[in-house]
């Protein structure tokens, strides 16, 4: 696998599309606070980590309203080989305020609202609404 952060999202949205409950995806840490900043964003209903050692995973439960999924759409923004950055200066509310992008700062996973309120700039990671 070349990008586990594009498989994860890959995951997510094939469960969505057959309207599945869960999903799970083998664990590290990059990938689990991306998943529990969903949660936190509420588009996503929890997110927990099984298993031990090596065959860690993170369990993701999908959320749906009308048997629709709350994300209509995830897409990873900053692929391997073309790494997208952005200025402080540059953050815009995505969707009209009904979107948002993770930004992978120095001080670590979050939304583009959270950067904008503390300064900080970096690598966007994906847009999700």
């Amino acid at each position: 696998m070349t990008d586990p952060v594009s498989d994860m999202l890959t995951r997510i949205r094939n469960a969505q599309a057959v309207l599945h409950k869960t999903v799970t995806i083998p664990f590290s840490k990059f990938k689990f606070n991306l998943a529990e900043i969903l949660e936190k964003e509420k588009v996503v209903e929890k997110v927990s980590k099984q298993g031990k050692k090596t065959k860690k995973v993170i369990k993701i439960e999908l959320k749906y309203e009308n048997n629709k999924p709350l994300m209509s759409s995830i897409k990873r923004v900053s692929k391997q080989g073309q790494r997208i950055y952005i200025k402080k200066d540059e953050l815009k509310p995505i969707r009209q305020g009904y979107g948002f992008i993770i930004i992978s700062t120095s001080q670590g996973l979050m939304t583009n609202k959270e950067a904008h309120k503390k300064g900080l700039g970096g690598e966007l990671i994906c847009e999700i609404y």
